[in-house]
């Protein structure tokens, strides 16, 4: 894989569609908020997309 960051989405529809140009998706819910309370830095990308570093088990849905 050559991603660098984990790619994060606002929606679910949103996730969804951007997941389908790579196949099959599969979508993870985030606790990204709680994330954000705890310290994790997240950066948005030019074209809207949020990323962070990584996501601990801790913060799935």
């Amino acid at each position: 894989m050559q991603r660098h960051h984990v790619h994060l989405s606002v929606d679910k529809a949103t996730a969804i569609k951007v997941a389908e140009r790579r196949g099959k998706p599969i979508i993870l819910q985030i606790k990204a908020g709680e994330m954000f309370s705890a310290g994790y830095t997240f950066y948005l990308s030019d074209n809207g997309v949020w990323l962070t570093d990584h996501v601990p088990a801790i913060f799935f849905n």
